[in-house]
């Protein structure tokens, strides 16, 4: 009969291990902080974000809100009616505003009996909570927009102080970050023609 052994060996720990050196620890920070800064600089070249102040743009977005704003939207593309921009406010630049695109360049844009109309064709807006009250009309330079806000009786827009210069335009608002309960996409509705 055979007799077989087995031999267990164990490994012997030197009880000698690597130090970490506060120079691999400064390494592995400045590579992290700089990570940090790409990160942070590339964010913020395509992106923004902003806080909605004020009631102008009720009842899509609330004061109080905080929005992403996409800066990259018109550096590839073009604004359409029924986008919620941001731009630089034409009578003072270090102020931002939030407002909807009612008319783009050349374009015709009356407002008269509660009813918006583009180049002659009435809008449709369901995101209204009231019509205007107010009669205005305007043909948008070119290089412009001309924006409302949808809380027509209640906002600093267009109407009142003219149309804005594509050159001011931050960007596309595109979702509501805060607070959580009104998480979301904003919505852009295309343009809607009413029935004539």
């Amino acid at each position: 009969m055979d007799n077989f052994q087995s031999e267990i060996i164990q490994e012997v720990s030197t009880g000698k291990q690597k130090p970490t050196s506060i120079k691999s620890f400064l390494v592995d920070a400045i590579e992290t902080l700089l990570l940090s800064l790409v990160l942070f600089v590339g964010i913020n070249a395509i992106s923004a974000r902003i806080r909605v102040d004020g009631s102008s743009m009720l009842p899509t977005l609330e004061s109080g809100e905080f929005v992403i704003v996409n800066k990259m939207a018109y550096k590839i593309g073009n604004p359409s009616i029924g986008d919620i921009i941001v731009f630089r406010y034409p009578r003072d630049p270090k102020q931002e505003f939030i407002k909807r695109v009612i008319g783009l360049p050349g374009d015709n844009i009356q407002i008269k009996d509660g009813k918006v109309y583009v180049n002659g064709i009435q809008l449709s807006e369901p995101y209204l909570a009231e019509r205007p009250a107010y009669q205005t009309n305007w043909i948008v330079p070119e290089d412009s927009l001309f924006v409302l806000g949808d809380n027509r009786n209640n906002s600093s827009d267009s109407h009142n102080w003219g149309p804005v210069p594509l050159s001011a335009v931050i960007g596309k608002a595109t979702f509501v970050y805060w607070p959580p309960s009104n998480w979301g996409w904003i919505d852009h509705p295309g343009v809607a023609n009413a029935a004539p």
